[in-house]
């Protein structure tokens, strides 16, 4: 028996979609095929095999490092893989030892901007067929496995902002070379501050339709594509999805944007706020709901003779939305794991500050939309950054709502005034949201405490690297003073 067989990992449409992609994969010659998986950062890490490997390696699996899993933001292994337990006190995790990417063959896609290739999501496993516990696709799986026991499904939609600029100067030289590197030079695509005109838009037009070509020819539900407040800033938005799909959506959607954007020489940075003059911050929208799995019914959907109280939503999902407002301190790492991101969270600005929520108000935390018996009834979380992780990211909300709901947890009264309302601030630094997480025993325990350890190490190690820096302001405050 093959691994895949050995241990049980693929569903019967997974077998299906196997017997399609070899199909497919002969009939348009295809030369190479990418084989990657989601890291700790939400980052693709994998391996491009000739295509015929690759259809042999489908049921087998192909190894990779378990260092991947001890990378920091530089790309730097920080744990110690070379001693006992390799810094994870696991035995397997020694010695940069190999696991097995295995290809979940239900997110096969041709990549239009790369000629002949394939393109396949993996998830991760030891050579006894156990889950890597670090691999956060299926951490977000075994969440959506909880919620399924409640016949309930997660259904979210993503409202993606990001920069695109002209790439002027890549840094490609030697000495530009590093972990990380030098930043590229870069150039504006449009001036702001004229929101969603015409104008502005045309400016962006040429790459904005090359990225929305190629998007919407990979299968993914694209919905709208706009321009925002600052130079160069746009928005992709995206129909919701059930599952694990809008998870993959956003890990695809941000390779293939990076990816089509520097073969037209130009840069596009998910990053939250760059360091360019009059350069914007940028946010990711997560709106979610529960449908119920036997009636596709939205479970936070009032009914006309709900008691509704200041939150007009079903009894669930007004416990739900109590569960993100009190666990917000805690899930703030996983939507916003950056040291930059945390320069968005700004009074009087379209990013929360506060663990609030009101009925569109785009200056809370929570967004509430809908009303009794609309359909499309959800909650719009405004605390993200582009560059998060969406599977810790989506877990995190999921776990969150869930302990509202077992607990019953009312929603405090809406914000009507959202950043002048007393209520719990949300992390202002990045070493704020990682103490809040620490603190924090309803995450150690639904994550587990093993996994909670392991990303605090590596966001730490990230944060140390920073403190360690002399920055600009420290230059200018001091050096010609003291």
């Amino acid at each position: 028996m093959n691994f895949v067989e050995r241990h049980g990992l693929w569903s019967g449409e997974q077998k299906e979609a196997a017997s399609r992609l070899r199909r497919i994969v002969e009939e348009q010659k295809l030369e190479t095929i990418r084989l990657g998986f989601p890291d700790q950062h939400g980052i693709l890490r994998g391996k491009t095999l000739v295509a015929s490997e690759a259809i042999a390696s489908l049921e087998s699996g192909c190894t990779i490092t378990t260092t991947m899993f001890a990378k920091d933001t530089a790309h730097r292994t920080v744990f110690p893989v070379f001693t006992s337990g390799g810094g994870f006190g696991m035995p397997e995790m020694e010695g940069a030892a190999d696991v097995l990417m295995v290809a979940d063959p239900t997110s096969f896609r041709v990549l239009p901007w790369a000629p002949a290739t394939g393109w396949l999501l993996c998830d991760v496993y030891f050579a006894d067929g156990r889950a890597v516990p670090f691999a956060t696709r299926h951490l977000f799986r075994k969440v959506l496995d909880q919620l399924g026991q409640r016949g309930l499904d997660f259904v979210a939609g993503l409202e993606v902002e990001f920069h695109i600029f002209k790439l002027e100067d890549a840094r490609m030289s030697p000495e530009d070379a590093g972990q990380p590197g030098r930043p590229p030079d870069v150039s504006l695509l449009s001036h702001g501050y004229q929101y969603l005109t015409e104008q502005r838009y045309d400016q962006m037009a040429p790459v904005l339709d090359l990225i929305r070509r190629d998007i919407l020819a990979l299968g993914l539900p694209l919905r709208s594509v706009e321009v925002e407040f600052g130079p160069s800033q746009c928005e992709f938005t995206f129909a919701p999805r059930k599952g694990l799909e809008p998870a993959d959506t956003m890990v695809l959607f941000r390779s293939a944007v990076k990816q089509i954007a520097h073969r037209h020489g130009y840069h596009a940075t998910f990053m939250c706020r760059p360091k360019l003059p009059n350069v914007f911050a940028s946010g990711w929208h997560l709106h979610q709901s529960l449908v119920s799995r036997g009636t596709s019914e939205n479970a936070f959907m009032a009914k006309e003779d709900d008691k509704q109280g200041d939150a007009p939503l079903s009894p669930l999902g007004r416990h739900y939305l109590a569960g993100l407002l009190a666990h917000a301190r805690a899930s703030a790492l996983f939507a916003t794991p950056t040291i930059n991101g945390y320069k968005r969270y700004r009074a009087y600005s379209l990013a929360p500050d506060r663990a609030i929520w009101g009925r569109d108000n785009r200056g809370v935390m929570v967004r509430m939309l809908g009303g009794a018996n609309d359909p499309a009834t959800r909650l719009e979380n405004r605390i993200g950054e582009p560059a998060a992780n969406p599977y810790l990211y989506m877990a995190s909300q999921i776990l969150a709502g869930l302990d509202g709901i077992d607990r019953a947890l009312d929603p405090p009264p809406p914000a009507d005034t959202p950043y002048e309302m007393q209520a719990p601030a949300l992390p202002k630094t990045l070493r704020e949201a990682l103490d809040a997480l620490k603190d924090d025993t309803f995450f150690r325990e639904k994550l587990g405490a093993g996994f909670v350890d392991y990303y605090l190490h590596i966001k730490n190690a990230e944060l140390e690297r920073f403190q360690a820096e002399v920055s600009d302001w420290e230059q200018r405050e001091y050096f010609e003073m003291f």
